[in-house]
């Protein structure tokens, strides 16, 4: 079977959906041995480096690039054109059998069988998620695709009920297969080198992390006021370490978290790293005293997975899908109270012995994740959907 795969987020390999493509194909490289894949990637008029990975079967993946049609046009209307129309026609030039867009949009009217990869369904839930008019129209039109879908592949099971909710697609058609990571996200043992990674980013001796975005649902905000909450004597001695770039600052889902920094006076014992590398994040995990990840809502929440492996104690919120992801090896609070998050934090903190048990627990859950089982179980779906 020849495979189309949507590769645009190969563009975009910091993205969440650039991460779970590039593992994907890793991890297909290794579990499937019979089908032959095609990366069908756009060329816009900005030009953007790919990040494909090693792949020991070079010979069943090739890449593919089209040239935008709309290159005169602004990137939104470029992409749209890459979704609609230049991807099929691609898929043709290619002969593909079977198209996979593994992120919330697909070709309204594809001639191929088409598989839809949804990792949440944010912009129909989230009501501040869908401020601007074309947003509403984009919303449309891609929720209308995946009703056209031949399958869905849900990363949670509460993911596959948003969606049964939202687009009501029949539960049959909706398969979930979770996310993973990267098998080089294991705890690092190494004090030289955690001491390092912390000089880089100027991080202290002992800390609480959150590593992850800051929009809104990301509840930053919530976190840092948790966090003033504590003990003084807990703020001196462990530093709350928010990780991540700092990006699309003055946006009505951006706000800036620093001015409230300085103005609960924590200048001195909350530290904006910025962009982490990626050989950077094992050892900035392992070295955390506590992991905090208070998302109001996640469609899987990959950082909690990744501190996990890195065996890091991990404080995280008791909604979506969240408590999927951690299981029984966490610390679960409700987001939306402060009081709960500043509780657990403090708690933990004053407890090494909690703390050793929940990492130990984290390493072990983190092993039931693998991308080996995600590329598996999506050729089982590619199959089904082939054969029907």
């Amino acid at each position: 079977m020849r495979i189309g795969v949507n590769a645009l987020f190969l563009q975009k390999p910091a993205t969440g959906s650039g991460q779970h493509l590039f593992h994907l194909l890793k991890g297909l490289d290794a579990a499937d041995k019979e089908n032959s894949y095609t990366l069908l990637s756009p060329r816009f008029r900005r030009a953007y480096a790919m990040a494909v990975p090693p792949l020991t079967e070079s010979e069943r993946f090739r890449n593919v690039e089209v040239w935008s049609a709309v290159a005169r046009f602004n990137e939104n209307i470029e992409k749209l054109w890459w979704e609609q129309f230049g991807l099929l026609q691609a898929c043709q030039k290619e002969s593909i059998d079977l198209l996979h867009c593994p992120y919330f949009a697909a070709p309204l009217f594809s001639p191929y069988p088409t598989i839809v990869t949804i990792h949440d369904v944010i912009p129909l839930i989230l009501r501040e998620y869908r401020w601007r008019r074309q947003s509403h129209a984009y919303n449309w039109l891609v929720s209308q695709a995946a009703r056209r879908a031949r399958a869905i592949i849900a990363v949670s099971e509460c993911s596959k009920q948003d969606i049964i909710r939202t687009l009501d697609i029949p539960a049959e058609r909706i398969h979930v297969i979770g996310n993973a990571v990267d098998e080089d996200l294991r705890p690092t043992t190494d004090s030289w080198q955690i001491s390092k990674v912390r000089s880089r980013y100027g991080i202290g001796p002992r800390y609480v992390l959150y590593f992850g975005g800051f929009d809104l649902r990301k509840n930053v905000f919530r976190l840092i006021h948790a966090y003033a909450g504590l003990p003084e004597s807990l703020r001196k001695e462990y530093q709350l370490v928010v990780a991540g770039r700092l990006h699309l600052l003055g946006h009505p889902l951006y706000p800036d978290p620093r001015p409230l920094v300085q103005e609960l006076g924590l200048d001195n014992q909350v530290m904006f790293t910025g962009q982490i590398r990626e050989e950077d994040k094992a050892p900035l995990y392992s070295g955390c005293t506590l992991f905090v990840f208070p998302s109001l809502y996640e469609g899987f929440g990959i950082p909690v997975l990744e501190a996990m492996a890195c065996g890091a104690p991990v404080i995280t919120s008791n909604v979506s899908a969240l408590p999927e992801v951690i299981g029984e090896a966490g610390c679960l609070i409700d987001p939306a109270e402060q009081d709960s998050i500043t509780r657990a934090m403090s708690e933990l903190l004053e407890s090494p012995g909690k703390r050793a048990e929940l990492s130990d627990r984290s390493r072990e859950r983190a092993r039931h994740f693998s991308w080996r089982q995600v590329a598996e179980q999506t050729v089982e779906v590619y199959r089904q959907v082939r054969a029907a």
